[in-house]
C-alpha cells in the first residue's frame, strides 16, 4: 500500500531525511516516532504529496506520487499537525463545504456518521471557533475521514486531547487500522504501544528502528531492564560495583531502575551485595525493553 526508496530531502544544506525506506502493508497502523528535528513530519509531507523528495521515490496504491499526487491525494486522508479549519464555520456547515470538494454522494448520511465515530454529536450546534483545541482535533479527524480514504496519515492526532478523550480517538483509530492503513507520527510511547501494529523510529533522519511493535526490543536484545526496591535507601557505590550494569536511576519509594547486560546475572549480584550491605529486597522485576527504553536509547 505504502512503498518509500531511499527517500532523502534536503532544505539547503540541512539533510532531513536521509535514504528512508520502507514497505506498508494494506490494513496495518505504522507509528513514526522520534525526537523533534527527526523528520517526521517531512515524510509525512511527502507521502501526501505537499512537498517533494530531493531524491528516491515513493508508491501509494501502486501510484509514484511524481506521476498523478491528485489521483493519491483523492485516496488519503491527512491531518496535519496544525490542524487547518475554517474557524468561522459551524461544524456540519463545514464538513458539508468538504464534502462538495470531494463530491460525496448522499452527503447528509456521511456526515453524520463521522460525527457519531469522532464524538462531536454535543457540540454540532457550535461554530468551530467555539470548540476547545480537543473537539478542533477531532473536527480535523472527521474532515479527513469524510471521502472515506483507504490510507489515513495523521501527524499528531492526538494532540491537546485531554485523556478521557486520547482514549476515545485511540480505539478510533484502532478500530480504523482493521480496514484502512494508517500511518501515524507521536511522541507518546502508550500510544505506540497501545494501538500501532508496527513502529518506525526516525532520528537525524535516518530509520534507527523498524519492527513489529511486539518486537521492538530486539533492537537490544543484549540487555535487560531490573526493577528492584529495597527496605531503604542504598548508596551509590552498591550500583557502581556491580558489574555489566549499563545506567541505573533512583525511583520512589526506595526503587531503582537498572539497564544491564542480559548475560552479567546482575540480579545475582543483586541478591548478593544486599545481603552484605544489609539491604532487604522486598521486590524485584526482569523486563524486557519496551519502546520507550528502545527510543531514548536510539535516540540520545
Amino acid at each position: 500500500m505504502i512503498i518509500t526508496q531511499d527517500i532523502t530531502k534536503l532544505y539547503g544544506k540541512q539533510k532531513a531525511l536521509d535514504k528512508v525506506s520502507f514497505e506498508i502493508k494494506d490494513h496495518t497502523i505504522v507509528g513514526i516516532l522520534g525526537p523533534n528535528g527527526a523528520g517526521k513530519t517531512t515524510l509525512l509531507r511527502i507521502l501526501t504529496g505537499y512537498m517533494p523528495p530531493t531524491e528516491g521515490r515513493a508508491e501509494l496504491m501502486g501510484i509514484d506520487i511524481r506521476n498523478d499526487i491528485k489521483k493519491i491525494q483523492k485516496n488519503i486522508g491527512y491531518l496535519p499537525e496544525h490542524n487547518p479549519l475554517y474557524l468561522s464555520m459551524y461544524i456540519k456547515e463545514f464538513l458539508n463545504f468538504v464534502a462538495n470538494i470531494y463530491k460525496i454522494g448522499n452527503k447528509k448520511q456521511r456526515i453524520d456518521e463521522v460525527i457519531e465515530m469522532v464524538g462531536l454529536q454535543n457540540e454540532i450546534n457550535k461554530k468551530i471557533n467555539q470548540l476547545s483545541k480537543g473537539y478542533r482535533q477531532r473536527v480535523g479527524l472527521a474532515k479527513v475521514m469524510l471521502h472515506d480514504p483507504p490510507i489515513l496519515i495523521l501527524d499528531e492526532p492526538t494532540s491537546g486531547l485531554d485523556p478521557n478523550q486520547i482514549i476515545e480517538i485511540r480505539d478510533l483509530i484502532k478500530t480504523l487500522g482493521k480496514k484502512k492503513t494508517v500511518l501515524l507520527s507521536t511522541h507518546i510511547m502508550q500510544e505506540v504501544e497501545y494501538m500501532c501494529d508496527r513502529v518506525i523510529i526516525l532520528n537525524n533522519g535516518k530509520i534507527v528502528a523498524d519492527s513489529l511493535t511486539k518486537d521492538i526490543g530486539i533492537y537490544q536484545a543484549n540487555q535487560i531492564k531490573i526493577e528492584v526496591r529495597f527496605d531503604k535507601r542504598a548508596d551509590v557505590n552498591f550500583f557502581n560495583s556491580l558489574i555489566g550494569v549499563i545506567s541505573y536511576q533512583a525511583l520512589p519509594n526506595n526503587s531503582y531502575e537498572i539497564l544491564a547486560e542480559n548475560d552479567a546475572k546482575v540480579n545475582e549480584q543483586i541478591f548478593e551485595k544486599a545481603i552484605k550491605n544489609n539491604l532487604k529486597i522486598l521486590e524485584l522485576k526482569i523486563d524486557k525493553l519496551n519502546v520507550e527504553d528502545v527510543f531514548h536509547h536510539l535516540t540520545q
